[in-house]
């Protein structure tokens, strides 16, 4: 894995309050009182220049609902720039951006300085998409605007910088890192309501609870996410435990491999 560095991230907004939610929670509020990643956010109506800090205007052409001005999103562009004299990398949450995933995450990790701009109402004056490196979609819905979305991207692309979260192998054990869905995890009490732990996680046999898990990812993945499973590499280890898995499929219900046999 890529070592990543200590990040800057900014965030333009009408509603900085909504943030408080990450910055004062969880493992991004540790991570920020380690000196892991800054966080600003930053109100957009500090950036206009009128008495009433109007961020929207009606549509040209007539259409229903309000844009967000080009000029206050320029403006913090314009002092960011002056001010530490280098371009940030800036990421617009948008409908008709990339579809965000794990690996999109661990692009954006790997900036310096990232900036999001958040959109409201009927979105941005389409001419401030000039100064925007990145859009990015985190699915194909409708949210009343961009700071949830914003919220979602930070929090899962900050789980790549070594120490926000306590353990190296969580963060690579987890679903989406290498290509599958994480494998089952099991707590006390080992029979609940006549559901047993397997027995192999009370084993203490680290290398058959490792390969146990890897197989309960694959076939995790196979049943529930067959488009993540297709896109798989599998390496020489996952091609056993998938050929293990087929066999004792077999040995279960011979029976239904009858067909094949015959073919």
């Amino acid at each position: 894995m890529e070592q990543i560095k200590r990040i800057k991230i900014s965030v333009l907004t009408i509603f900085p309050g909504m943030f408080d939610i990450i910055r004062n929670y969880g493992v991004i509020k540790k991570a920020i009182e380690k000196k892991l990643v800054e966080i600003d956010i930053l109100n957009l109506r500090d950036y206009t220049t009128d008495k009433h800090k109007v961020t929207d205007k009606p549509s040209y052409g007539g259409e229903n609902g309000m844009v967000m001005l080009a000029e206050p999103f320029y403006r913090f562009y314009d002092e960011y720039i002056l001010s530490k004299n280098h371009k940030p990398y800036v990421v617009l949450p948008s409908p008709q951006g990339e579809v965000f995933n794990n690996d999109l995450a661990f692009e954006l990790a790997k900036k310096e300085e990232l900036v999001f701009f958040c959109g409201r109402y009927e979105g941005i004056d389409e001419r401030v998409r000039k100064i925007v490196d990145k859009e990015v979609s985190i699915g194909d819905y409708v949210l009343t605007g961009g700071e949830i979305p914003t919220m979602v991207i930070i929090e899962t692309l900050l789980r790549f910088l070594p120490g926000v979260i306590g353990s190296k192998t969580s963060v690579e054990n987890d679903s989406f890192y290498n290509g599958l869905l994480d494998y089952s995890h099991y707590t006390k009490p080992q029979n609940f309501r006549g559901m047993q732990v397997p027995e192999i996680l009370l084993s203490g046999d680290h290398e058959r609870i490792r390969i146990f898990r890897k197989k309960d990812s694959l076939l995790k993945t196979i049943l529930k996410r067959p488009d993540l499973f297709i896109k798989k590499e599998l390496d020489e280890e996952e091609k056993k435990i998938l050929v293990e898995i087929i066999q004792e499929m077999f040995n279960k219900n011979p029976d239904n491999f009858k067909e094949s046999k015959d073919v």
